[in-house]
């Protein structure tokens, strides 16, 4: 059984990350919130013994042996350092850091104190995610050429905040959408990103500048293209994955999701299969994957150069929106 400590009192947790580490044998033992009276009403909310306003006494805390971590973009990189020198194991939210550098840097940390240190892209715990890139391990659509993901939604009221007014912390949908896209395409491929192009939108409901839509291009080492959509403003759309190859299509939709759903058909010369799935709730995949890389029995389901990968793609992705042109994709791994 992991215990476990919060840094930031947030929704992501309340709504999905409190239950899934319950769900899989975790304890919660203590949260951290800037706000002693926030932090005292969450943990009150969610059975939680302790609520702490430091990050430092939270990490220094004996009883916690893991720290997830899911405050704004900004803060991530002082927050998963003093974490991993306390020696504690941790799960950070996506986008790691606001620049490569940070990001790197808090990999580098925990690989030098020994520590598991994994992203929460969601989404690899997905079984549409799993049962399509299964398929494409196995050969079964030829070499893969193409892929397409529509991740356009609408944010909802609730989380209609930092996203939409505040570029310092890494709002905008490319650093909260694109990267899971990115994460998504290398999963589900085995492949890389090597350079982006895209197209900024703005529909009315970001401010400073803020892209609430974004349409793109990437393109992987094995010269696969892949086509995004990604939006905070389509109320009515549905979301999508699609990989193309040269002996058939894998077609899952509503799949781009927080929740365990979505169906996935492979078309080829003899007609259309539905593929079998097992659908469990994502977050506690990634904990039980989580779980076993501290016991030494795996690794997580995405680790910090994940994450380092998928930031560099969202990067890439908002200088070219910014300038027109393409750029190409750079980690420094």
């Amino acid at each position: 059984m992991t215990r476990w400590g919060l840094i930031g009192a947030s929704t992501i947790a309340h709504e999905w990350v409190i239950d899934a580490i319950r769900a899989v044998g975790g304890e919660i033992v203590s949260v951290m919130s800037t706000s002693a009276e926030r932090g005292a009403k969450y943990a009150s909310d969610h059975g939680i013994a302790k609520s702490v306003t430091s990050v430092a006494e939270l990490v220094g805390d004996l009883d916690v042996q893991a720290v997830y971590i899911s405050t704004t973009n900004e803060l991530h990189r002082d927050q998963v350092i003093a974490a991993v020198k306390a020696g504690k194991h941790v799960l950070c939210e996506k986008p790691l850091a606001m620049s490569l550098e940070d990001a790197r840097a808090m990999v580098k940390a925990a690989r030098e104190a020994g520590v598991v240190m994994a992203t929460n892209h969601h989404l690899r715990g997905a079984a549409t995610h799993r049962a399509m890139r299964d398929a494409i391990a196995a050969g079964r659509i030829g070499k893969p050429l193409a892929a397409r993901v529509c991740h356009a939604g609408y944010l909802p009221a609730h989380l209609q905040g930092w996203r939409l007014d505040r570029p310092e912390a890494g709002g905008g949908v490319i650093l909260d959408i694109t990267v899971h896209d990115t994460d998504a395409l290398r999963f589900v491929l085995g492949d890389d990103p090597v350079e982006a192009i895209a197209f900024g939108q703005y529909g009315g409901m970001a401010q400073a500048g803020l892209e609430d839509a974004a349409m793109g291009v990437l393109r992987f080492k094995s010269g696969l293209i892949a086509q995004f959509h990604d939006g905070f403003t389509t109320k009515y759309a549905v979301t999508g994955f699609e990989v193309h190859g040269s002996e058939g299509s894998l077609i899952a939709s509503n799949c781009m999701s927080q929740k365990p759903v979505g169906t996935v058909m492979l078309r080829n010369a003899d007609g259309e299969t539905e593929l079998p799935l097992e659908h469990r709730n994502l977050y506690e995949n990634t904990l039980l994957a989580f779980d076993d890389a501290i016991a030494g029995r795996g690794k997580p389901l995405c680790g910090g150069e994940d994450g380092i990968w998928s930031l560099a793609t969202g990067l890439a992705v908002m200088k070219s929106a910014q300038t027109g042109g393409t750029v190409a994709i750079e980690t420094g791994l």
